[in-house]
């Protein structure tokens, strides 16, 4: 592993694949599935009032919905794992189709709430296995533009992060049963796209530099460890950003609406930036790539403590945090190649961080007060540039 820019290793190709893993409709397919699975996601939160007039909910009961889609979606990326290679690609897109729409109907049609959560649940398993499995397919499938068909991947993810709240705005609140039925119909024309999808599960090692990179000086555990870490902690900014953004800038004196607007900027700045990346991890090293982005979010936050500057530099947060995910699953497997469980462990301990952001935040902001939010991010977001340096240091090239 390497931080030379791309383009300087292909004068040492890999050797190419036997056959694509997508089929031109295949890949436009999962970028699709992507749109769905930002979109289910982003679904509970704006028809919670309409949970809570019809089930009778408080506001902490209807808050789990989306836990339990959490909850699932670890389920899913773990029991996924564990069949991935064992039976082929398209069963197990296939199969997480199908639990997405069947999930997204039952919640739909729910007669209690109980049997909503079990949906949602359901739903859950079948958005990680989703999201694990196309991943997992594409930091693998493409060569050295793996990174770059990665970012693109996940920036359709934000694509539907934006779509869902804006059809529950439109439609209202109370509508949202239909909305669900019409995303789990939305799932079923694209099990017709996985004829396109090689079934046989790609050796990884096909990436950047050849799966020349290795491990030096530090255990594979450690290693993986760190990663983890990384991920944990990115997951834990984004969310914590996206969560006390708009209560920080009314506490430094703006408006409502201009707090939720800027909030809205944020999520779709993390879009933009992860489609302007793509173009950039053809000549740049995902180590490149995600230090600049460490160090730009840091830098961000710290401008964000500053009330004229903070929902600009809030901005410059979603745009720089936009490409860690996407970029750091190439790296991860050219740099444990033989570990084949670190991309579901890593995806996994995202979710778990997302989950567990927002309490440990909330306890700190307790300690500390809402202005010193933009501060908290800060520190957290050092700790990813000082992990992304350690991983340096630790996956060099021979």
């Amino acid at each position: 592993m390497t931080d030379q820019p791309i383009a300087q290793l292909d004068s040492h190709p890999s050797p190419a694949s036997p056959a694509p893993i997508f089929s031109g409709a295949a890949v436009v397919a999962s970028c699709v599935g992507f749109v769905l699975i930002g979109a289910l996601q982003a679904l509970y939160g704006p028809a919670i009032p309409a949970f809570r007039g019809e089930f009778g909910l408080s506001p902490s009961a209807a808050g789990l919905g989306l836990s339990a889609h959490f909850v699932g979606g670890v389920v899913g990326v773990l029991l996924f794992d564990r069949l991935f290679g064992r039976v082929g690609n398209r069963l197990v897109l296939g199969s997480s189709y199908a639990l997405m729409a069947v999930g997204a109907a039952g919640f739909a049609l729910a007669p209690e709430w109980p049997a909503a959560l079990a949906a949602a649940l359901l739903a859950g398993v079948g958005f990680g296995g989703v999201d694990y499995g196309l991943n997992q397919l594409f930091a693998v499938g493409f060569g050295h533009r793996s990174t770059a068909m990665l970012n693109i991947l996940n920036a359709h993810f934000g694509i539907g992060a934006i779509l869902g709240p804006a059809l529950i705005g439109v439609v209202g609140s109370e509508h949202y049963p239909a909305v669900f039925l019409c995303f789990a119909l939305a799932n079923l024309p694209l099990l017709l796209c996985l004829r396109g999808v090689r079934n046989e599960v790609p050796v990884p090692g096909g990436g950047e530099g050849g799966g020349r990179g290795q491990v030096l000086g530090r255990s594979l555990g450690s290693v993986l460890g760190v990663f983890v870490a990384l991920y944990v902690l990115h997951v834990a900014v984004e969310a914590g950003v996206g969560g006390w953004e708009p209560t920080h800038l009314e506490t430094v004196g703006y408006g409502a609406g201009v707090a939720a607007t800027a909030t809205s900027v944020y999520w779709l700045m993390m879009t933009v930036g992860r489609f302007l990346v793509a173009p950039l991890a053809l000549r740049f090293s995902a180590q490149a790539i995600i230090t600049v982005s460490c160090a730009g979010m840091t830098v961000c936050l710290l401008a964000a403590s500053v009330p004229a500057l903070a929902p600009y530099a809030y901005a410059g947060v979603g745009l720089f945090i936009a490409p860690i995910f996407p970029t750091g699953l190439p790296w991860l497997n050219r740099a444990a190649p033989r570990a084949r469980r670190a991309g579901a462990v890593v995806i996994a301990a995202s979710m778990v961080g997302g989950v567990a952001a927002g309490p440990a935040l909330g306890k700190a902001i307790e300690w500390s007060g809402i202005r010193a939010v933009p501060l908290l991010l800060c520190g957290v977001s050092a700790m990813c540039l000082a992990a992304t340096l350690w991983l340096i240091r630790a996956t060099r090239s021979q």
